[in-house]
């Protein structure tokens, strides 16, 4: 009893210095300057893309500045660089997992604190190394603190690359080994998932190749799920490699094209919809973005299908997604439309020799399928519509609508997390739900950006025919997030 008690004092005590230091980090950034230098780099989410080669320090008075480029050497071809983000958000759920139960509401924190170092040895090698710590504050809720929520602390990136210009001054030849995120195209399968508190990582290696308005992809790896209060282990996870390759083609390279090839293979026995297996599964997929000349108008179109096999049963299974998007033009607080359409396939009978169900791998589904994160990209249809606009630079707000049913009725609902989210019933109707998300962010200065939001899911018949009546409950979410990027 003692142990816990101190445990949650030093939680209580470490949550309080957390918030304290945002809070002074905040009230010292808005009393800067508003104007950021156009030559400074752009933060992005996977540091390690990055470029602070050309930076110089002498020329700008931010805080920060001496540690993103500090020369090892007098003519500055060795030269290393440091940097990091501190993050906190606070969540309320009610009636969390659809149910009425007074556990199923909760507020709880989640912190989170990473840190960088980049080494560069002339214009041909160079070692990234970024640990993390994130930890959560008295979450009571179903699965408590999860691997989503909680990685005491670990290697996010370790990883050395070794470079071979060629052709042209900005080609290329990339191999990197080691520890690494990766990240594809829209991230609708492939995602480091940023918005989780622990992020995702793989070990192993990759090629890239930049070659004029083109970069393709080459890795092997192997997915390093977390351990807690471990260290991350790749054992544990599956193998994943594949060939990803974005460019540019069209009149004035106007039309982005992503092509792809992405392979999974698990070591433990998967189970869909009744088949179970050893599964190795294949996906081919394609994307179209872009914007149709200055009309305002934008697209993205994606598909993708998969084939494999999970045990004896054969893997036939596909998904499809786009959105098109509307930016009014020399109009106040820009205002932008735009509406969506996802479907992936489900599996449409239970346990025989073909599985149908698509397998969504490693997806940023946050920014897609609904900011619960409730519903993932398998057996899923979503039609979507949202509106954006800024009534100042500095401000953005959103608000996002979603209606999900099933693909097949055969099948079950997921989760974000490719987890059965609640199984299937015989004559469960296809109406999963409605959600409602809304989402406000402040640009304070280029290091600290707040963030809070509301949504809420209507839970749909499917529910109700699933839960016998005891989970069935609206879903109500409420955020705030501080995120300081240095």
């Amino acid at each position: 009893m003692t142990q816990a008690k101190n445990m949650n004092t030093f939680r209580t005590l470490t949550t309080a210095a957390l918030i304290g230091s945002v809070g002074f980090i905040a009230s010292a950034t808005l009393a800067q300057d508003d104007a950021t230098p156009a030559t400074y780099p752009k933060f992005k989410t996977l540091r390690f893309d990055e470029n602070w080669s050309e930076f110089d320090p002498a020329n700008f008075d931010d805080y920060w500045d001496d540690i993103k480029h500090h020369n090892l050497s007098d003519d500055g071809e060795n030269w290393v660089g440091m940097g990091g983000e501190l993050r906190y958000r606070t969540e309320s759920w009610n009636s969390f997992g659809f149910s009425p139960a007074p556990t199923a509401d909760d507020t709880f924190g989640l912190g989170r604190l990473q840190l960088y170092t980049d080494w560069h040895f002339g214009d041909n090698f160079r070692i990234f190394i970024e640990g993390e710590s994130a930890w959560a504050t008295d979450r009571d809720l179903a699965g408590s603190r999860r691997g989503l929520d909680v990685d005491q602390l670990d290697l996010q990136n370790a990883f050395a690359d070794i470079i071979f210009p060629f052709g042209d001054s900005k080609d290329k030849l990339t191999i990197r080994l080691g520890r690494q995120g990766l990240s594809f195209g829209k991230q609708r399968l492939v995602s480091t998932l940023p918005w989780a508190n622990s992020q995702r990582s793989w070990d192993g290696g990759r090629a890239i190749v930049n070659i004029s308005d083109w970069r393709i992809d080459g890795f092997w790896t192997r997915y390093t799920p977390v351990a807690k209060y471990k260290f991350n282990d790749w054992r544990l996870g599956p193998d994943f490699w594949g060939i990803y390759a974005t460019g540019k083609i069209g009149e004035d390279n106007s039309i982005g094209v992503d092509l792809y090839y992405l392979g999974i293979e698990y070591d433990a026995t998967r189970t869909y919809n009744g088949t179970a297996g050893i599964e190795d599964r294949h996906t081919l997929g394609g994307r179209l973005f872009g914007k149709f000349g200055d009309s305002g108008f934008g697209y993205d179109v994606e598909g993708a299908y998969q084939f494999g096999d999970v045990g004896a049963a054969d893997i036939n299974a596909y998904m499809f997604a786009t959105q098109l998007s509307y930016a009014f033009k020399d109009t106040d607080w820009n205002p932008k439309m735009y509406v969506g359409f996802d479907y992936s396939s489900g599996d449409d009978t239970a346990g025989d020799t073909d599985v149908e169900t698509f397998n969504q791998l490693f997806p940023l589904g946050h920014a897609y399928n609904g900011f619960m994160d409730l519903i993932g990209r398998q057996n899923m249809i979503d039609f979507s519509a949202g509106l954006s606009f800024k009534p100042h630079k500095k401000f953005l707000i959103k608000a996002d609508y979603h209606v999900f049913s099933r693909s097949s009725d055969a099948d079950s609902v997921y989760n974000a997390g490719g987890g059965v989210l609640r199984a299937t019933t015989v004559g469960a109707s296809d109406d999963v739900g409605q959600e409602i998300d809304i989402t406000v962010k402040y640009l304070v200065d280029r290091h600290l950006t707040l963030q809070a939001g509301y949504s809420h899911f209507f839970a749909g018949q499917y529910f109700t025919d699933t839960s016998g009546g005891t989970a069935d409950e609206d879903i109500d979410f409420f955020y705030f997030q501080a995120v300081y990027k240095f």
